[in-house]
C-alpha cells in the first residue's frame, strides 16, 4: 500500500503536515477527510536508505530528515511500552507514527505498518529497511516473535542501544576538549611561522653572516609553509587518502587490525573493546532466545576486526561438531582469560547469558576508564609539545641575535 505525505488544514484553519498509508491518492484524500482535515497538497512518497542509514525521499529532490540511531532507540522503547500494554501491533505502530517527531522516521513507520498490516511479520517488515536497522536488531525481534515475548526483547534492544549510545557520548564529550585544544594548537603555530617569523628573520638577510642551524631550517620551513603551503595540505591528504585506501583493501586491512592486536600501548585497549562489544552483543542474542551459533554468525559482524571475524567463524565450527566455546579460546591470546573462565562457567551453569552480561559490564567501565585516562593525558601532552615548538622559535630567532652581539663586542 503506498504511502503519502500531505499537507491539511484543521476546522480551526490551522495547517498540519504528516504521512498516510491508502490505496490510491483518491483513497488517501478521502481518509483525511474522514479525519475532519481538508487535504491542501498531498503527493506519494516511499523511503530507501542511503549507505550511511539516512533515508531519502526517491520520489522529492531532497534527503529529508536523518534518522539517527538514537531516534530508533527511543522509538523501540515507546513500541515496547505501547505492545507491553496490551495493544496489538498495528495500533501499536499507529500511534507511535502519531507520536514520533522526525519526519522521515514517520515515513519509515508506516511503511513497516503497511507490511504488516498485509499479513507480514514484524522482522520481514524490518529487513525491508537494512540500513536503519541491523542484524542484531532484526534477529532479536525473530527471537521475541517466535517466543511471544516481543514488548520484553524490544525493552531489551531499547537498554542495549541506549547504553551504546550513552558510552559512545560520554567518550565523545571526553574528547572534545582535546581536539579543539590540537586545532586550535595547530592554528596558532601556523601563523606564528608563517607570518610572525618572517617579519623577524627578515633582519638577517642583510648581513653577512651564517646562521646557526636551528634558525635556517625555521626560515626554511617558513618559507615552505608560506610559498608552499597548498602542496603540504595535498602531500597531507594523499598520504590520508593512501592509508584509507591501504587498510581497505584485504591485505591493508589485516595487517591493520593484526596491529591494533598486538603493538604496545593500544594492544590492551583494542583488546577489552573487541571483548567488550563481543560479551555485550552475544548476551543480548542469547537472552532473546536466538541460539549461540547464529549469534556467533551475528557477532563476527560487529567485532570490526577480520582476525578475531576469522577466530570466531573457527569457533562456530567447532560449536557444530560439539565443541564448547570456552574450551576453543581457552589459550588465545586475543580473549582475555577473565572472559573466558566466566564463559566456561556461564556453559556448565546453563547461564552462558547472564555471565557475558557481567563481563560485559566489566569490559565496558575498564575500556571507558582507559580511554578518560588517555584523554586526560592529551591536555599536557599538547601543552608540553607546543611549549617546545614554541622554545624552539624563540632559541632560533635569539641565537643570531647573540653572535651578532659577541661580534660587535
Amino acid at each position: 500500500m503506498p504511502v503519502y505525505e500531505f499537507t491539511a488544514l484543521t476546522s480551526t484553519g490551522k495547517k498540519i503536515k504528516g504521512i498516510i498509508d491508502a490505496d490510491s491518492l483518491t483513497a488517501a484524500r478521502q481518509k483525511i477527510r474522514g479525519q475532519g482535515q481538508y487535504p491542501v497538497h498531498l503527493q506519494e512518497t516511499s523511503v530507501k536508505a542511503d549507505k550511511t542509514g539516512v533515508p531519502f525521499f526517491s520520489k522529492r529532490f531532497h534527503l529529508g530528515q536523518p534518522v539517527k540511531q538514537h531516534d530508533i532507540h527511543i522509538a523501540t522503547r515507546q513500541l515496547a511500552t505501547l505492545l507491553g500494554a496490551g495493544i496489538p501491533l498495528v495500533s501499536a505502530l499507529n500511534g507511535l507514527i502519531e507520536q514520533t517527531a522526525n519526519h522521515s522516521l514517520k515515513t519509515v513507520l508506516a511503511q513497516i505498518k503497511d507490511a504488516v498490516n498485509e499479513g507480514n511479520s514484524l522482522t520481514t517488515a524490518l529487513n525491508d529497511h537494512p540500513r536503519l536497522f541491523s542484524k542484531i536488531y532484526v534477529n532479536m525481534v525473530r527471537a521475541g516473535e517466535a517466543s511471544g515475548s516481543l514488548d520484553v526483547i524490544l525493552e531489551r534492544l531499547a537498554e542495549f542501544g541506549e547504553n551504546q549510545h550513552a558510552i559512545r557520548s560520554r567518550i565523545k564529550a571526553a574528547l572534545l576538549y582535546p581536539i579543539f585544544m590540537a586545532v586550535v594548537g595547530i592554528a596558532v603555530l601556523f601563523l606564528l611561522i608563517t607570518f610572525i617569523v618572517p617579519n623577524i628573520t627578515a633582519v638577517f638577510e642583510g648581513t653577512q653572516q651564517a646562521l646557526p642551524l636551528p634558525t635556517v631550517f625555521l626560515i626554511a620551513t617558513s618559507t615552505i609553509l608560506r610559498q608552499y603551503w597548498w602542496a603540504v595540505l595535498l602531500l597531507t591528504f594523499s598520504g590520508l587518502a593512501t592509508f584509507r585506501w591501504y587498510i581497505n583493501t584485504p591485505d591493508g586491512r589485516r595487517r591493520w587490525d593484526l596491529l591494533k592486536l598486538s603493538a604496545p600501548g593500544i594492544r590492551d585497549l583494542s583488546i577489552k573493546t573487541a571483548s567488550a562489544r563481543f560479551s555485550r552483543t552475544l548476551a543480548s542474542l542469547l537472552q532473546s532466545g536466538v541460539s549461540l551459533i547464529t549469534s556467533l554468525q551475528i557477532v563476527k559482524n560487529i567485532v570490526d576486526n577480520v582476525l578475531l571475524t576469522e577466530l570466531i567463524n573457527d569457533a562456530c565450527d567447532a560449536l557444530e561438531k560439539g565443541g564448547s566455546l570456552s574450551h576453543f579460546f581457552t589459550g588465545n591470546a586475543w580473549f582475555p582469560p577473565m572472559l573466558i573462565q566466566m564463559m566456561a562457567v556461564g556453559e556448565q551453569s546453563g547461564t552462558l547469558d547472564k555471565m557475558l552480561a557481567k563481563a560485559a559490564d566489566s569490559y565496558e567501565k575498564e575500556v571507558e576508564a582507559k580511554i578518560l585516562g588517555l584523554t586526560s593525558m592529551i591536555e599536557p601532552i599538547m601543552i608540553l609539545s607546543m611549549g617546545i615548538v614554541v622554545s624552539f622559535i624563540v632559541i632560533s630567532i635569539l641565537l643570531p641575535i647573540f653572535e651578532m652581539n659577541q661580534l660587535i663586542r
